[in-house]
C-alpha cells in the first residue's frame, strides 16, 4: 500500500515583534573568500529591517543566508525557531518569500502566470484563495493593466514589480527582498516600500537590501549597517544614522540631518560643487 506524503502546514500567525528569523555569528564563506563574519541579526514579525552598506559589505549574502539559500561556514540561521537546514524546501516556501536582485525566465509566462508561480507552495489548497492573493499582489504593485502581456516583453522596472508581486502572492510571513527599487523610478520605488511597511503592518517580517538611505531612513523600523562583512550598527535610523559612522562605513563625507518642514531624517552626501 502506497502511502501518502503529508502536505506541510503554513505557520500559525506571529505576534508583533517574535522573532521569526535570526543570525547568530553568522559565518559565511563564497569559495575562498569570507564574506560575513561573526553578523547577529534578528527579523521581528511588524518590522521592516533594511540592509544598508556600500558594495561588497555582505547585504545579499546575508539576506540568502537568511532565506536558507547558503550555507553558515559557522554559527548558523534560525528561522521560526529552528536551524534553518532543519526545514524541507516545501515547508520554508509556505515559510519564507525571496526576491532576487534580477529575474529571468527562459519560457513565455504572461504576467499573471509569473505572478501565480508565487501560489506553488500552497498546492492549489484554495483556488479561491490563489485567486485572490494573485489579484491582490498584481494591484500592490500596479501591474494588473498588463497581466496578459509577456514577462519578456516587459521594461525592467515592470519586470522587477511582477516579480515582486510573485513574492506577495506567496503570502510568506518572511519576506526577503534583494535590491527590489533598484530598476524602478522614483513613484514606483516610494510604491514598493509602502507596499513593504504594508506588509509589515499586517504581521509579516521584512528584509530589504537597500542602496538608497534616504529610503531606508524613510521607511524601516530598523536598520542594519553592514561593513566588510560585519554589523556596524543596527536600530532604529534615527538612532545608527550619523554623519560620522555613515561617512566612515561608506569612505565618503555623508550629513545627516532633518527635512525643514517635517523633521523625517534626510541622508545625504557632502558635494563641493
Amino acid at each position: 500500500m502506497k502511502l501518502l506524503r503529508s502536505r506541510p502546514s503554513p505557520p500559525a500567525p506571529a505576534e508583533p515583534g517574535d522573532v521569526l528569523a535570526e543570525a547568530k555569528d553568522l559565518h559565511v564563506r563564497l569559495g575562498s573568500r569570507q564574506v560575513l563574519g561573526g553578523v547577529s541579526v534578528s527579523v521581528r514579525a511588524g518590522e521592516v529591517l533594511a540592509l544598508v552598506g556600500p558594495n561588497g559589505a555582505g547585504k545579499s549574502t546575508l539576506l540568502g543566508a537568511l532565506a536558507a539559500d547558503l550555507p553558515a561556514a559557522a554559527g548558523g540561521v534560525r528561522i521560526h525557531g529552528r536551524p534553518a537546514a532543519d526545514w524541507s524546501a516545501p515547508e520554508l516556501a509556505l515559510r519564507r518569500a525571496v526576491l532576487p536582485q534580477s529575474a529571468t525566465l527562459s519560457f513565455p509566462f504572461t504576467v499573471e502566470e509569473v505572478v501565480r508561480m508565487g501560489r506553488a507552495p500552497h498546492a492549489a489548497v484554495s483556488p479561491a484563495d490563489d485567486d485572490l492573493a494573485v489579484v491582490a499582489a498584481m494591484a500592490a504593485t500596479e501591474v494588473t493593466a498588463f497581466a496578459a502581456r509577456p514577462f519578456s516583453a516587459l521594461s525592467g522596472g515592470e519586470r522587477a514589480r511582477v516579480a515582486l508581486a510573485r513574492v506577495l502572492a506567496q503570502r510568506a510571513q518572511i519576506l526577503l527582498l534583494d535590491e527590489p527599487t533598484a530598476a524602478l523610478d522614483l513613484k514606483h520605488q516610494e510604491l514598493v516600500l509602502r507596499v513593504c511597511r504594508e506588509r509589515a503592518r499586517a504581521g509579516d517580517a521584512v528584509v530589504v537590501v537597500l542602496h538608497d538611505l534616504g529610503l531606508a531612513a524613510a521607511y524601516a523600523h530598523r536598520v542594519a549597517i553592514l561593513c566588510a562583512g560585519r554589523v556596524a550598527a543596527d536600530g532604529p535610523p534615527a538612532e545608527v544614522f550619523s554623519d560620522a559612522l555613515l561617512s566612515e562605513v561608506y569612505d565618503q563625507p555623508v550629513e545627516v540631518l532633518p527635512h525643514p518642514r517635517t523633521g523625517q531624517l534626510l541622508v545625504a552626501p557632502k558635494r563641493n560643487l
